[in-house]
């Protein structure tokens, strides 16, 4: 049950209507998460800062290991919606995402995603250490300022109970028998 409700076009302000306006010119729909975030303006510019951080790591680490990291920390923080959404991602791009076929940079990413989400205070040396060997001092900082609006971003989809998209249903993660 969400704690929160979505915000309505029809009945929200101009600078609200601006942002749905935008959303949906750039990627075709607005999600859950975007609509209950529209509440507070400024605190939905806060989070779209996600968007200008993954455009500079794309570079860095494609498009693919944007959406593995990603997957990994959502994953670990057990967040139903960024979890799911990086699910239909990677089975886009013909991933299993339950067992991805992975080069090594891709399994430090998912490695450290991991580890940053379960325990941010105990990260294994030996990460820091292939970190500093593939990537940049920059980079570096780029990878955890990305993780750190990630988990922002599984933070609020967690506490504010912000309802799954219909559009994701199809990728939620199965339980096991």
């Amino acid at each position: 049950m969400s704690y929160i409700p979505l915000t309505e076009y029809q009945n929200s302000p101009h600078e609200v209507k601006r942002e749905y306006d935008d959303q949906i010119a750039k990627h075709g729909r607005i999600t859950n998460m975007k609509r209950t975030l529209l509440h507070c303006p400024p605190a939905f510019k806060a989070y779209m800062e996600w968007y200008t951080l993954k455009d500079l790591l794309v570079p860095v680490i494609g498009e693919r290991g944007v959406s593995l990291f990603s997957y990994a920390i959502s994953n670990a923080n057990d967040c139903l919606i960024c979890s799911t959404f990086f699910r239909k991602i990677l089975i886009g791009f013909g991933e299993d995402p339950d067992n991805p076929n992975l080069s090594e940079t891709e399994k430090l990413l998912m490695e450290l995603g991991k580890n940053i989400a379960l325990n941010p205070h105990d990260i294994p040396e030996q990460i820091y250490d292939d970190l500093k060997v593939r990537f940049s001092d920059s980079q570096i900082v780029l990878l955890f300022a990305f993780a750190g609006i990630m988990m922002a971003t599984n933070l609020f989809n967690t506490v504010a109970k912000v309802p799954l998209d219909e559009v994701l249903y199809p990728y939620k993660k199965t339980e096991a028998k």
